[in-house]
């Protein structure tokens, strides 16, 4: 992998992942989420975020590492990617929270390291907790990512953290959806299998 900068990911993504469906090895028992797909893994424990009002998955929670990795699909255009723009609204959403935000470049290409206040919880410390935003560009998808835990501060956590970001596969599907629109995610068919 080169030294330079990538603006919006990890410039080789098609070999280093995250996959798109099309790139992604047939064989491997992957957990079926609809709009991405979840390599099982020793200490591996996924949870789904639901929507309350409308019962929909919005995200999927995946702990692993004495960390947490959330992750949630989206559409994007065809012509550019949506990393960019994310990282300023991530930004700004933090600022006016009151945390403190700074872009660098991490494994996964550009991202946001930031600290956001919180009044209590097991990472709140002195009342901040540390999180970490990546995100990559696909075709015609955008993967985002939020890092919590062990692998915000701790360098082997964040690089098991990282691998499994990286194995994850896109599900865009053929239909046409507006950019920003999150990929449907649903229910494994055999819940608890890993």
């Amino acid at each position: 992998m080169s030294d330079e900068l990538q603006p919006t990911g990890t410039g080789d993504r098609a070999s280093t992942g995250p996959f798109d469906e099309a790139e992604a090895n047939p064989v491997r028992p992957y957990i079926d989420l609809g709009g991405i797909k979840v390599l099982p893994r020793e200490g591996l424990n996924l949870r789904l975020e639901v929507e309350e009002q409308t019962k929909r998955i919005v995200a999927v929670g995946l702990d692993y590492a004495d960390s947490t990795l959330q992750v949630q699909p989206f559409a994007a255009p065809r012509s550019s990617g949506l990393w960019e723009e994310t990282r300023d609204q991530i930004r700004q959403q933090i600022r006016q929270q009151g945390g403190r935000v700074e872009e660098r470049h991490g494994p996964l290409g550009a991202e946001l390291l930031a600290e956001v206040p919180v009044v209590s919880g097991p990472d709140a410390v002195a009342g901040k907790r540390l999180a970490r935003f990546v995100g990559v560009d696909g075709p015609r998808w955008f993967l985002r990512g939020v890092i919590g835990g062990a692998a915000t501060t701790d360098v082997e956590a964040a690089a098991r953290v990282e691998d499994l970001f990286r194995s994850i596969v896109v599900v865009r599907g053929g239909s046409p959806m507006p950019p920003r629109d999150l990929i449907p995610l649903k229910m494994p068919a055999a819940p608890g299998t890993a």
